[in-house]
């Protein structure tokens, strides 16, 4: 396990948290933050394979698919969520339209024999996008910012705008993006009428062996301000931290949130960079004043690939039981198919 240096004085704030930046690395700032290192990989790995029914059991269940219902351009002041399958999400905000860790290849992973694999096609083909004017990236973990999918819509939607965490930039640029802001947690962009603020998570980041935490992790929250404000929170991948008040008090309370549920066991191992659906519910409560009245949750990060052991049925039936039990309005529960769209209007 990693230790927290002191940080670089250019990420030291009176007021507000910012990440730990020292030696080329970041880490988070929270006390008992640091991910979980190589030997306790083994270790849960040795494990897996000790538990042969975690390994090639429970089957993947056959969850149920929608067509997607999307316009090309919502009216003024209204909010549209088409859940495309893990993290990624086509979010219209008005008459933009943004999408969040886009990932369309079959695996998250550096090649295309091997690592964890779709269990569910995305719920919208590629080419079915309508135009994209922005492109969320929360950090650079292989099944939230894949090579080929970028590749793919920098070519189809070339006058995309992508914004990303400090290090995450240049992934874009290299493969021909003509927009990429690069921001730190609290910094924010404005693109056409949607305010785009980076705000704090709980993770890590790595591609390879030697580049673990070169590179910053984000959530983002989103204000559209086209005829009606709208006010969206999208997670990223994160662990529960401290920080989902002071975003609320900054940029809250949203009406819709987007929450990672999904990969979380073995607790032990995953506590620190992924939440659990309790705990989703939870924060879900703090960004939203409280769970104010018609204040939606979409859960994501899970139901896709199976990255870990918990049962890939049982994190959207413990976050109907967590949400009844934070006393929540059913409806405002979003649990959408692969391909759902939901619509709010104005």
């Amino acid at each position: 396990m990693m230790e927290r240096p002191a940080a670089d004085d250019e990420f030291r704030s009176p007021d507000e948290v910012h990440p730990v930046r020292a030696n080329g690395r970041f880490y988070n700032p929270w006390p008992a933050s640091a991910p979980a290192g190589f030997r306790d990989f083994l270790r849960w790995q040795v494990g897996r394979r000790a538990r042969q029914e975690i390994v090639t059991g429970p089957a993947w269940p056959r969850f149920e698919r929608a067509v997607p219902a999307f316009v090309p351009r919502g009216a003024a002041g209204a909010l549209a969520i088409t859940w495309v399958g893990h993290s990624t999400v086509l979010l219209q905000i008005g008459s933009v339209n943004l999408l969040t860790d886009p990932i369309w290849s079959d695996r998250a992973s550096p090649v295309r024999f091997a690592g964890p694999r779709r269990m569910v096609p995305p719920g919208v083909a590629i080419e079915s996008l309508p135009p994209i004017d922005v492109v969320l990236l929360s950090h650079n973990h292989y099944d939230h910012l894949d090579d080929r999918t970028v590749r793919m819509l920098i070519e189809r939607h070339p006058a995309a705008r992508w914004i990303a965490p400090v290090g995450v930039a240049d992934f874009a640029l290299r493969r021909g993006a003509a927009a990429v802001d690069e921001l730190t947690w609290w910094e924010e962009r404005h693109v056409a009428s949607v305010r785009i603020a980076c705000t704090p998570a709980q993770h890590f980041s790595a591609r390879g062996l030697g580049d673990r935490n070169r590179t910053l992790w984000c959530g983002y929250a989103i204000h559209g301000s086209e005829g009606s404000e709208r006010r969206v929170f999208f997670a990223g991948d994160t662990g529960r931290h401290p920080a989902f008040r002071s975003i609320a008090e900054r940029y809250g309370p949203f009406e819709l949130t987007m929450m990672p549920i999904g990969a979380y066991e073995p607790r032990w191992f995953m506590r620190s960079v992924h939440m659990n659906p309790e705990e989703a519910v939870r924060a879900h409560v703090e960004l939203t004043a409280g769970g104010s009245s018609q204040a939606a949750m979409v859960p994501i990060h899970w139901g896709t690939f199976r990255l870990t052991d918990e049962p890939p049925a049982e994190p959207p039936a413990r976050t109907h039981a967590a949400w009844a039990a934070a006393g929540l309005r059913a409806e405002d529960l979003w649990l959408l198919r692969h391909g759902e769209t939901h619509v709010r209007a104005p």
